[in-house]
């Protein structure tokens, strides 16, 4: 069988060989090494009884060899173990905090009430144990979990602290999609970190602030220059925006086509053909791609896209075209696994007229002072920047509630950002996106959501199902330092 330069090299690095490769002139330069992908441990509800226990634990990590950096974990040194819960379930998660500080546990995009919802005022502290029971009565999707302990958040989960969780139902399972953990349905958790001589950092000051944490490298699952064996047949990509800040322009190198089959809030109508895709903080999509040619294919993402959406360009990390991830298809195939033609019931419609309204405006300004710095995991510098963040020109304050919704009822809220593009998230809903700077949706914008990016005006059509029980909801920016700066509001729902 004819090889090719690429899958040598591949095929060596996978090896563990040292690899040298010449360029035009005949010098010989090192490839950086490949590192196979880290899957994290999957905990099922329903094989533990519907009692999954969680440990927030500071541990360390060797992202590069001989390089030890702090990290935060969930069950680990570095984010959590995934977790699979199940429609009509009743699944208690026990969270005890190891940390020298408070900590919450978020469960971004999971439909339950204000007091299960894990957000700021959920706060487990120091050496505490908090033990939510959540009622699954969502469809199957992909979500995930993360610390929301306000003024922490953005340093928590740069640290470490977040996992994928995962609504399963009977419907999804009746498709015949790729669902074997790992194999043909794998989790990517999508990061970029700064790394100073191998060595993880925290950076800080007036700049981090205003355009929120960018690293120089790109991390999968915890993973530097991940690659990830794959049967040569469909497979299933589960993928989180898990960054503090940077967008996802994915696409593949091959320019392939693949089938985006799911948004924040699960399957969509039919599957939608893609050569790119765009993650911003806080989203997530799920895609089956074709392996069956049997060749090699490189994940990739584009400039940081929400750089060139800033009003106030600088020279910063991600821009320039970077590999995400290597695909090598090993072992036998399977052709019996197709792209379903149909997934999923249309979305219901609901009229736009004689509904509420409410408008946000995500505001942002900065005084003088554009330190840089660099900072460790235990003390966040940029809260103390001088910087002014909110929405409606009001910075968030945990004894405020901004808005009260009545339970039942569905509003329009329209969006829109100031200076740069934002991704706006609101916890305990779904909503549908009905306009676009006063245009249809785009192709981007399809499916029930948690998440969307906001730089023109946009209208979601919100739906509040949950009532908050003494503890509001979040909407917020999900650029980490722009919430844990004010860029937060908080509602009821009654």
């Amino acid at each position: 069988m004819f090889m090719t330069r690429r899958s040598f090299l591949m095929g060596s690095l996978l090896s563990g060989g040292a690899v040298l490769a010449a360029n035009a002139t005949g010098r010989l330069y090192s490839l950086p090494q490949l590192n196979e992908l880290y899957i994290p441990e999957l905990i099922d509800a329903r094989s533990r009884h519907q009692s999954i226990a969680l440990e927030v634990q500071e541990g360390s990590r060797h992202f590069f060899p001989g390089r030890e950096s702090i990290t935060l974990g969930y069950n680990g040194s570095y984010l959590g173990p995934t977790l699979r819960v199940h429609q009509g379930d009743d699944s208690e998660v026990t969270i005890t905090n190891t940390l020298g500080e408070d900590t919450t546990v978020h469960w971004h995009g999971l439909l339950v009430s204000g007091n299960l919802d894990g957000g700021p005022h959920q706060t487990i502290p120091a050496g505490a144990t908090w033990r939510p029971v959540l009622p699954i009565r969502q469809r199957a999707c992909t979500l995930w979990y993360h610390s929301h302990a306000h003024g922490r958040t953005a340093r928590q989960v740069y640290a470490g602290l977040a996992g994928m969780l995962i609504v399963s139902d009977d419907h999804e399972k009746s498709l015949g999609l790729p669902s074997d953990y790992g194999v043909d349905d794998i989790p990517l958790i999508l990061q970029d970190k700064q790394f100073e001589q191998g060595t993880l950092v925290l950076p800080q000051g007036m700049m981090t602030t205003m355009h929120g944490r960018r690293g120089d490298t790109l991390l999968v699952n915890g993973t530097v220059n991940p690659v990830a064996k794959v049967p040569p047949r469909l497979v299933r990509l589960r993928m989180v925006n898990g960054a503090n800040a940077r967008f996802f322009d994915l696409a593949f190198s091959d320019a392939r086509i693949f089938h985006w089959i799911a948004s924040e809030g699960g399957l969509l109508e039919k599957p939608v053909a893609l050569r790119s895709l765009r993650l911003v903080p806080g989203e997530r999509a799920e895609i089956l791609v074709d392996f069956s040619n049997g060749r090699p294919a490189t994940l990739t993402t584009g400039p940081d896209s929400s750089l060139s959406m800033m009003r106030m360009m600088t020279p910063m990390s991600g821009a320039s075209e970077t590999t995400v991830i290597e695909f090598i298809p090993q072992g036998s195939g399977s052709s019996s696994l197709q792209v379903p033609q149909r997934l999923h019931a249309p979305e219901p419609r609901i009229p736009s007229t004689a509904l509420r309204r409410r408008r946000f405006e995500l505001t942002m300004g900065m005084e003088m002072g554009m330190g840089m710095g660099m900072g460790n995991m235990r003390r966040d510098e940029t809260r103390m920047s001088r910087a002014s963040f909110g929405i409606n020109d009001r910075a968030f304050s945990m004894d405020r509630v901004d808005e009260r919704v009545n339970l039942g009822d569905s509003e329009i809220w329209e969006v829109t950002g100031a200076m740069m593009a934002h991704p706006f998230h609101v916890h305990g809903v779904h909503f549908q996106v009905i306009s676009r700077n006063g245009s249809a949706p785009q192709t981007r914008d399809k499916g029930m959501k948690d998440t969307v990016l906001v730089r023109e005006p946009v209208e979601l059509l919100v739906h509040f199902n949950q009532p908050s029980l003494g503890a509001p909801f979040m909407y917020h920016c999900h650029i980490l330092e722009h919430e844990d700066n004010g860029m937060m509001g908080q509602f009821t729902v009654t």
